[in-house]
This record gives C-alpha cells, structure tokens and sequence, in this order.
C-alpha cells in the first residue's frame, strides 16, 4: 500500500491500474484500518478522479454476490444519500411506479443515511425479506420486473472497510459510490447526489462504467433526489455525450412545495406515506414521486421527454399496476418465509 499512499500524501492521481490494486488491497484480510483510513482521507483530500471511482467500484462489485443472468434493460434509481433532507423514500416508492411502467428496476438500497428511516427499514416493515438470494433476485426482476438489493448483503466483504468508515465520521469515496455498486449489470440509471460540483464527473464514471444512458440529478435544496422546491440541476449521459440542463416543477405541470411538504417520518409513517403515494392520494409526495418517476422514464428512453415520462408515472399509479407489484414482493417474501 506504501507507494500509492506517496501518491496520495503527494495529491497525485492513481492511475486505473494503480486504484484498481488499491481496491483489491483494501478488501485484503493483511490491509490495517489505519491503511484504510489513509487511502480514504487520502482520496478525499486529494479529490477523487473519474477513472478512481470507476476502477473502485468495479473491483467492488466483483467482490459483490455473483450475478450471473444478464437480463436486457435493467436500471437502478437509487441516491447516494447524505442530503439530510429528512425527505420519505422518495426512490423506493418511485421504484414500484417504474417497474409498474415497463423498466427492470435492480433497486439498490440501505439502512437510514439521511432520512429518518432508510429503504430497507421501510421494505423490511412492510414484510419484504432483505436477503433474497442470487437466484431469487433474478427470478424477481424477470417475473414481477422489481427487485429490492440490501447493501450489507450484496456487499458482504466490506465490513472492515464500513467500521473504519464510521470511525471516519467525515465523507469519503464510499458516500458518491454506494449506487454505482449494485451486482446487477445495468443499462441506464437515474442516480441522485447532495453534490452539485459533483453531477458531471459522477456522469463521466457512469459512461466509463458501460450505462448507455443515465441522468443524474441535484435537486432543489441540494437534495439527491428531484425535487419540487425549485430549480433542480440535472446531466443527461447518452452514448458518451453529456448535457447539462435545469428543471423546475412549473415546467413539467407540476407544483411548487416548500421542502417541508415532503418530510418524512419515522418508519410507520413512511410506510404510510407510500402506500398512500401508490393508491394515488393526491398531494406533494404524490408530485414528488410523479418527477422522480418521469424523469427516470426518460433517463431509460422508454419516454421521449420527461413529460411524457410524468404521464407514464401517473398512469403507473392509476391502473393500480405499481401497488401490484410491490403486494408481489410481500406475497414472495411471505411465502419463502413461510417454506
């Protein structure tokens, strides 16, 4: 680990061989959290590069459960957390609608990082099992088109690494890379992050990851996720080619709210909020799911703009298709429970 922690100390960048041997040593039984320490302080005070983040993750997701069918047109809409928005689970509930509307949906999710209760909390109250199997998993995403993927399962090896993370206290790597590591080979991607600076290189290490189209989004109020406050910025990645747009509400017909109209609550409450959201109570969560939702519609191309995309989402919800397919995954998880 020496030279490439010279490197870092001297704030040189690594090359995609040199992180690429970094990741492989910080999974390394040998590796000190000490060591582990240094390259994650080291990385951050540098500034993390492109081809760093994509070399690490793609060493973290060989270190990932092995997925092996490749099912066509998956993507995932997960954030990266870390906006302390106290917002309700804006891209799990979101999830249902766009699995409802035709998309693969591989949703990667955690435990609360900056709401109140995080996606696994709220599926794991909603009787939803958090350890499906490699098999299982895919036997979901082909037959009800929506599987939910828990971090720590998915992820087993990297303990060490979260315990030095923890100790840490401060953002490093892991808080961009946490979307970007889900098994399941995607194809496009509806990636939200807290930081604004951050929406175009975090673009650039999605194209060198293989996405054919992607949008990541900062929302209004920096959220990582679209939001209804204001003016949300987004970069739209297709083949290589990015673009940077903004969007507000009004634009796509819907309304402003103040961020306080989409706070979340305690698990019980947010199980509320979305199935409430799925039996199409009105309001501005409702809204708040119906951009999310269009604007993922439109990152995977099934809408050709992201109005269409909104029309795609409510329709989604209208046809009771989305509450169907989440009632899909407690019927399964039930089900395994029960065998």
């Amino acid at each position: 680990m020496q030279p490439y922690l010279q490197k870092l100390v001297n704030k040189e960048n690594l090359t995609r061989t040199e992180m690429k041997a970094v990741a492989e040593l910080l999974f390394s039984e040998s590796t000190s959290d000490s060591e582990i320490a240094a390259v994650l302080m080291g990385l951050s005070l540098k500034g993390e590069t492109p081809e760093e983040i994509a070399s690490l993750v793609e060493v973290l997701r060989r270190h990932a459960l092995p997925f092996q069918r490749r099912l066509s047109g998956v993507m995932d809409n997960c954030g990266t957390g870390g906006d302390h928005s106290q917002s309700f689970n804006i891209s799990s509930t979101s999830a249902f609608v766009i699995a409802a509307g035709g998309v693969r949906v591989a949703k990667h999710g955690n435990r609360s990082v900056s709401s109140k209760t995080g996606s696994a909390d709220v599926l794991e109250a909603l009787g939803i099992s958090l350890d499906f199997s490699v098999a299982e998993t895919e036997e979901l995403l082909e037959e009800n088109g929506i599987a939910f993927l828990f971090a720590p399962h998915v992820h087993p090896k990297l303990k060490q690494i979260m315990k030095v993370r923890k100790d840490l206290r401060i953002p490093t790597i892991f808080n961009l890379i946490g979307p970007l590591t889900n098994p399941v080979e995607l194809e496009t991607q509806l990636l939200g992050i807290y930081r604004r600076e951050r929406l175009t290189m975090m673009a650039e290490v999605l194209n060198q990851l293989g996405r054919k189209r992607a949008i990541v989004v900062n929302g209004a109020g920096y959220m990582d996720e679209a939001s209804l406050v204001g003016e949300n910025h987004l970069v739209l990645m297709e083949q290589g080619s990015i673009t940077e747009f903004t969007l507000t509400p009004e634009e796509v017909g819907l309304t402003r709210y103040p961020l306080e109209a989409i706070r979340g609550g305690d698990t019980k409450e947010n199980v509320q909020i979305l199935l409430d959201v799925l039996r199409g109570v009105k309001g501005p969560y409702f809204e708040t799911v119906l951009l999310n939702s269009g604007l993922a519609f439109y990152a995977h191309g099934i809408a050709t703009t992201i109005q269409e995309g909104i029309a795609l989402a409510r329709e989604s919800i209208a046809s009771g298709a989305a509450l169907e397919k989440l009632e899909y995954l407690i019927a399964y998880s039930n089900k395994r429970k029960a065998g």
